[in-house]
This record gives C-alpha cells, structure tokens and sequence, in this order.
C-alpha cells in the first residue's frame, strides 16, 4: 500500500534567503577580512542559492562590521561569481543617505543602471515599540514614515524593496508582541511598497504554537498573502525547524536561513543565529520541497565558514554529515 507523504500538499519549489554573510557576520565580534566574505559570497552563489544578502549600507559607528560593504557590491558586480542559476544580492538600506550610497555604489564603474543588476534593497521595521527605539532610535510609526520615502524613490530608479518586521513573537523590552500590532506594521511595509515581508522572531521565542497563531492570524483574519510573506526564525530555543514546519503548512513558501547558523542579535540578549541553511535544506527537501540548492556545497560551506571564524558550527545536519564523512570516509 502507497501512503502519501503527509507533506506531500507542499510539494514544489520554495526560496531561501541565506543571510549569513549579512545578517550572521554582523554580529561577530572580531573583524572578519573582506576576503573572507567575498569567499563565502561566492561559495554560496555557487551552491545553487538564488538570493543572498550580500550586506549593509548604514553607518561604520553602527555596525562597522559592515564598512566594506562598498567594495564587496563593487567586486560582485564587476567580477560576477559562477551561479548555476541568477543570484540576486540584497542589501539593507534603513535610510535615504543608505539607499543613496547604494544606488551610487551599485553604478560606480559598472556603466550601466541598477534595474540591471540582480540586486535589491532591504528596510527593517519591528513589532515592538520597545525594540524599535533600541534598534532604529525611533517609534514604529516614525519607523514607517521613514521608509516610505526610501521606498518610494527605490521603486522609482527599478529597485525591489523587501522589508522585515522584528521582534513578531516576544520582545525583551516589551514582552509578548500582539499578533495585531505584527499585522500593522506588515500592512505598513506593503503599503509603501515591499514585494515582500520577512516575519522575524528575532530572540527565537517562537513555539509552533505561538507562530501558528500569528501567521494563521496574518493570512486568514487579516487576509495578507501568505506569497507576500517570508519566515526568519532564530534558533534560540531550539524551535526553529518546527516553526518552519508550521509556516509551510500555512502556506508561505520564502524562508531566511544561515549558513552553521551564523548570527544573533546584539539588542537580544542570549538570542542565537537563524535557523541554519543546512538543517532547512534537509528538513525541506526531506518533505518533497525542492530547494535546488546543493546539500553537500552548503555543507563544506558552513564547516569552511566556521573554521574561518573560529566558531562553533551550530548546524545539526552539518556537524552530522561532516563528522560522518570524517567518520567513514563517505560522501556527504
């Protein structure tokens, strides 16, 4: 007898967004070499990922973990990594001055207009009022009003905008986010222009009870398309797959990861890295949803990355494979 696969519903092609070489090197403490991430950029381009933060253009007295991102744009762009199919390379812009620097830098030397590069920009916002000031020194409503002129001339020169809401589940500053409050400010981010909005659980709080209540609350009460929206979970409690698991089942088919689970939050204590690419890709791929990004490169990328950092890898399916290629001599 033939059962289905309980998943089997879910079955076709979903997006990651790997945010490792953004989102996780941020948040290291030592200064990782321009090198490096141009190394990882490119090993990730050519394991099949097809969107990829690539960095930031905000302030060096902010994040200075970020300062190179100008020559990073300017080597992706004129030295093009092999990809086995389009990368696009997104980049966080939280204000005009960053999205100015952008659309100078993403022209410089190049000759032609950003609308031809595969490229677009980030805006963060977040659910909490708390989280808000701590992050972005403003209300959330500021927050919005901010963004919409950014929006709007990105939008105007060809650039995609994608957005992230923060802090969707609990916040350390304001407690428990009212899943109204995360509605609001991803209706905000559509209205002004996102094509998509990134739900974060930022410390990774997040139960599949509490994630289920929220995005069955965003797609069925509030009628926002679940293809208009994306799942970023940290992996602080160890929820992050099963999270996953109930985003799917809701409906949405984009998913932030990072590669050994690079990342954290400097505004959340204790808060740990994204849900590692390696785990989702297995999780994913495990259930019959095709993610055409290469298993065995994603692997030797995270163990490659760490050892660079002098880090723990803190992917499950990554530590496993590689001890078990260690182990056996096997293939991965």
């Amino acid at each position: 007898m033939t059962v289905d696969h309980p998943l089997s519903k879910h079955s076709g092609v979903v997006k990651i967004v790997e945010v490792g070489a953004r989102d996780g090197l941020q948040n290291e403490t030592g200064v990782v070499p321009t090198t490096t991430k141009i190394e990882l950029l490119e090993k990730l381009s050519s394991a099949g990922l097809t969107h990829i933060e690539a960095g930031s253009f905000v302030s060096p007295k902010w994040v200075p973990q970020m300062a190179d991102t100008p020559e990073i744009m300017k080597h992706l762009r004129t030295k093009p990594p092999f990809a086995p199919a389009g990368v696009t390379y997104s980049y966080l812009t939280p204000n005009m001055k960053g999205l100015k620097d952008f659309i100078s830098h993403s022209t410089l030397n190049t000759g032609v207009s950003v609308s031809e590069h595969a490229s677009e920009i980030a805006i963060f916002g977040s659910a909490s009022e708390g989280f808000s000031q701590k992050n972005i020194n403003c209300s959330i409503a500021e927050s919005l009003e901010r963004f919409r002129p950014v929006a709007q001339l990105a939008l105007e020169n060809g650039i995609k905008v994608r957005g992230y809401v923060s802090m969707i589940i609990e916040c350390p500053y304001d407690g428990p986010t009212s899943p109204m409050k995360v509605a609001d400010v991803v209706e905000g981010l559509l209205d002004i222009g996102c094509y998509e909005v990134s739900l974060g659980d930022t410390n990774g709080v997040g139960t599949p009870g509490t994630i289920g209540t929220l995005v069955n609350y965003l797609i069925k009460d509030r009628g926002i398309p679940a293809e208009k929206l994306a799942a970023h979970f940290h992996d602080t409690y160890g929820q992050a797959i099963v999270n996953c698991l109930v985003a799917l089942e809701a409906g949405i088919r984009t998913f932030d990861s990072s590669v050994a689970g690079l990342g954290g939050c400097p505004y959340s204590k204790g808060a740990t890295g994204n849900v590692a690419t390696e785990d989702l890709v297995y999780f994913l791929e495990g259930t019959g949803v095709k993610t055409n990004v290469d298993m065995t490169q994603i692997v030797e990328i995270g163990d490659w990355i760490s050892k660079k950092l002098g880090r723990k890898n803190e992917s499950k399916v990554g530590t496993a494979l590689m001890a078990r290629r260690w182990g056996d001599g096997s293939k991965l």
